[in-house]
């Protein structure tokens, strides 16, 4: 579908220079000198290249529609492969852990997700907000230090390190944002 330049969204995945780039941030400009033009700050959607661009509303960009499936975490394999299943058709399709980037260690059996494809092939795999994990080893509280709102180390089951509250202690259920690895709250479990 074809736009206007000045119409591109952060989001907005768009067709320029044969390939295809996902709108991060835009930033409308407009100089005392010339026309008003929209800084797009775009990052390659396949291998993460970012790239700034004027575009004015005199120009013309295909804006590319994605095909959105849910899908099901089923396992990974050796080599770095991971598997899902359409949870619709049960089709299995395996794609390479780099898809994710560096979410990819929250993923968990059985955890639905949601698979951006462009003319069959994936290109995106889109993990839920927050995903619940346990606390494996956190350090004891210091006697004091909950009145000040600091936080500290804690270890999660799949081996990653976030900062915790100081009242949360180890075997802890908590909530995690998928996208930083940041503590959210304790589970409600």
């Amino acid at each position: 579908m074809r736009i206007k330049g000045n119409a591109i969204r952060p989001g907005n995945i768009i067709e320029h220079k044969d390939r295809l780039w996902r709108a991060v941030r835009i930033q409308h400009t407009q100089p005392g000198k010339g026309g008003a033009y929209l800084q797009v700050e775009l990052k390659e959607v396949r291998d993460g290249t970012k790239l700034n661009e004027r575009f004015r509303s005199s120009e013309d960009v295909e804006r590319v529609r994605l095909d959105q499936r849910d899908h099901q975490f089923l396992y990974a394999e050796a080599g770095d492969m991971l598997t899902f299943m359409d949870k619709e058709s049960y089709d299995q399709i395996t794609v390479h852990k780099d898809l994710l980037g560096e979410p990819a260690v929250f993923l968990q059996e059985g955890m639905d997700v949601t698979i951006e494809s462009y003319e069959g092939s994936p290109i995106s795999v889109i993990l839920p907000d927050t995903v619940v994990m346990t606390i494996t080893e956190a350090d004891p509280v210091v006697k004091g230090q909950t009145a000040s709102s600091s936080y500290k180390p804690a270890l999660l089951e799949n081996g990653v390190r976030t900062s915790v509250p100081p009242h949360i202690e180890s075997g802890t259920r908590i909530v995690i944002n998928t996208a930083d690895g940041s503590y959210v709250e304790r589970a409600k479990d």
